[in-house]
């Protein structure tokens, strides 16, 4: 809306600043960065297992759950390292790691060195990961901060249209060590321009010593969790290890709910899950992850295993959907802006549902590309336009500005689980079957489940986010 002046003539409301579009920029380029790599490593894994000669697929696996697990785990820390020693600091820093622990994975010589390397990717990826959302925020005015966040959203599904196509490229021109090793000038660009440009900011209110025992009771905590979600395939869901596994995370993490009610310089406030659209939103948060990776990760196999695609064929095919999600979601964070974060995100569940229906009566044995693969992908791509960078929209509305590291690492957290749930629940379901027939038949049940989880992101959004009028309570 226009604002008045004293004199009550109608003025254009106050520019923003260039500094809040370096910001954008800047964390957006990292979010590229990231979600580049998600993509290409998939297509990448086959090329991996076959250079590591001898090495077992569920050993290669830790490619990703090592990942999973070391960002998931060092979240809750990283958050709060940022808050209280700044959110620039944490932020560079991080990006450098991320750049070290890609240059090592390119360079990796074995499985295991490969793994550790991913490692140092996660502690990387586990400060930025917050500390850039901490940094967003609060450069833009609430008003306009959906339409910034739907921009900072873009470029991660853009990233993900263009993460076949790119990954295809690299590994046929360069090797699959191309796709870790092509993260390190977009790195070193996002260093250099984020030394110059971007702004500090942290929490003056926080304690200068967090509770010493609740970071390893968190991390470990955490760890377990995802390690739990992630090796519940190949342990089996209901074997001892995955319920052993899982008892002792819930147990370090009751522990650690328990002392961060207490501490006075707790991790994480607990007090933060008093704000209604925090709450709510974390959950939707599980149900659309859960549904949309549960899709995704395994697709590809599908159409080149059993389609008989190739690679390249194969990332062209799936170029369709994020595209559209990159074009959709700044369109959806201006929405939102003006009509509220509510109706967006029932939206994108509903378009997910429609696209996983789509799948359930169009995908046969026989390629059919249009109705079977592009057009379910389209819903779905708006589907992820409407929520991925709106699910943090929702999440951060009513979060206090000199909580938003903290919170925002609560929020990635989740993600990151629900991530490792959606994955797990997906590679359970899909297995590894025999012929085309069998395929279908084990798909079509993992797309009625991701069916389900995106009618319960909407049915959650629909009934339970509170309208604007809600504000976060006083004392955070």
């Amino acid at each position: 809306m226009m604002d008045e002046s004293s004199s009550g003539s109608a003025v254009a409301p106050p520019a923003i600043p260039a500094r809040s579009w370096w910001t954008l920029g800047i964390t957006a380029a990292a979010g590229f960065m990231v979600s580049l790599e998600i993509t290409v490593i998939s297509l990448a894994f086959s090329d991996i297992q076959e250079s590591f000669e001898g090495t077992t697929r569920a050993t290669l696996s830790w490619i990703f759950t090592a990942y999973n697990i070391g960002i998931a785990a060092l979240l809750l820390l990283a958050g709060w390292a940022a808050d209280r020693y700044g959110r620039k600091k944490l932020f560079l820093i991080g990006l450098a790691v991320f750049s070290i622990g890609s240059l090592l994975s390119g360079l990796s010589v074995d499985a295991p060195t490969l793994i550790a390397a991913r490692v140092v990717q996660s502690i990387g990826g586990a400060m930025q990961f917050p500390a850039g959302l901490a940094l967003l925020l609060p450069a833009f005015p609430p008003e306009k901060r959906g339409m910034a966040v739907g921009i900072w959203g873009a470029t991660g599904a853009l990233a993900a249209a263009l993460g076949p196509p790119i990954g295809a490229f690299l590994i046929s021109g360069f090797g699959w060590r191309s796709v870790f090793l092509v993260n390190i000038p977009i790195a070193v660009l996002a260093i250099a321009l984020g030394w110059v440009h971007l702004g500090e900011s942290r929490a003056d209110d926080l304690p200068e010593k967090v509770d010493a025992i609740s970071v390893p009771l968190a991390s470990i905590g955490v760890g377990l969790l995802v390690l739990a979600i992630a090796q519940s395939e190949s342990w089996g869901f209901v074997s001892p290890q995955v319920l052993l596994t899982v008892i002792a995370a819930v147990g370090l993490l009751t522990v650690f709910a328990i002392r961060s009610n207490r501490h006075e310089a707790p991790l994480f406030q607990l007090d933060l899950l008093s704000i209604r659209s925090f709450t709510v939103s974390i959950l939707g948060t599980v149900f659309f992850c859960a549904a949309f990776f549960g899709w995704f990760v395994v697709l590809p196999s599908f159409i080149q295993d059993f389609w008989n695609y190739s690679i390249v064929e194969t990332g062209l095919v799936l170029i369709p959907g994020p595209a559209l999600a990159a074009l959709v979601s700044p369109f959806m964070g201006r929405v939102a802006d003006a009509r509220g974060v509510r109706m967006v995100l029932v939206l994108g569940g509903v378009a997910g549902a429609i696209g996983m229906i789509m799948h359930l009566t169009f995908t046969k044995v026989e390629p059919n590309l249009v109705l079977g693969m592009i057009v379910p992908g389209l819903f779905v791509g708006v589907a992820a336009g409407c929520s991925f960078a709106m699910l943090v929209a929702a999440t951060m509305r009513d979060v206090p500005p000199q909580r938003f590291g903290m919170a925002g690492a609560g929020r990635t957290t989740v993600f990151q689980l629900a991530i490792a749930l959606g994955i797990a629940i997906a590679a359970a379901i899909v297995g590894d079957p025999t012929d085309a027939d069998a395929a279908l038949s084990v798909y079509r049940v993992n797309w009625a489940v991701a069916l389900s989880f995106f009618v319960a992101q909407a049915v959650v959004f629909w009934v339970a986010y509170p309208d604007a009028s809600n504000v976060a309570p006083e004392g955070l």
